[in-house]
């Protein structure tokens, strides 16, 4: 791979969301075969930060690829690293605060939007700031509420699992698009 040149949109959507899906479906299957256990040995905070944290390493992997430049897998898990953490604060916040569907939206909203800033500034794209975070609200709220949606008519660990893979494929292409915009907003303003 060359180092200096931004990964196309194509590419960054696919890696994103196949990869990222990947990687949501870890968790998930971690969410459909072992919540019961990790909430009773773990607790609901140690639980969401063990998911957290494999989205982090799992997730910082795989979209690391996508990001150009010397030193760009350590620099992008630390940035990545905490535009998830805020996303997940962002997230899980609204949720236990306002609870049900209006907790979920009001959610995926902040948790997108400071996802989305954490990731603008970090790319030096503080002028995409909006259109960045915009996509990602977007796209985790596809793959939340069809992933959601999907669980309720599947039922089971078979609709969990069903929901993390619709979940991370959305998620991971609208990551990918931003990392993809970020860095090629960058470029062209340093030219």
């Amino acid at each position: 791979m060359n180092f200096s040149r931004v990964p196309t949109l194509q590419r960054s959507l696919l890696t994103g969301g196949i990869g990222f899906g990947l990687v949501s479906l870890i968790v998930f299957a971690t969410v459909a075969f072992g919540e019961r256990w990790m909430y009773e040995r773990m607790g609901l905070m140690t639980a969401y930060l063990s998911w957290t944290a494999i989205f982090i390493i799992l997730g910082g992997g795989v979209l690391g690829s996508l990001v150009v430049g010397r030193w760009r897998l350590p620099w992008f898990y630390l940035l990545f690293g905490l535009a998830f953490f805020a996303y997940a604060v962002g997230w899980v916040g609204a949720y236990f605060f306002l609870r049900g569907t209006l907790g979920e939206w009001v959610g995926s909203l902040v948790g997108s939007f400071m996802m989305g800033s954490v990731l603008a500034l970090g790319l030096g794209a503080r002028h995409s700031i909006l259109k960045l975070c915009v996509i990602l609200f977007a796209a985790n709220s596809s793959g939340y509420f069809l992933g959601s949606a999907l669980n309720d008519y599947i039922g089971g660990s078979s609709g969990m699992l069903s929901w993390g893979t619709v979940y991370g494929i959305c998620l991971g292409a609208g990551l990918g698009a931003v990392l993809h915009y970020g860095q090629a907003g960058q470029r062209v303003n340093q030219s």
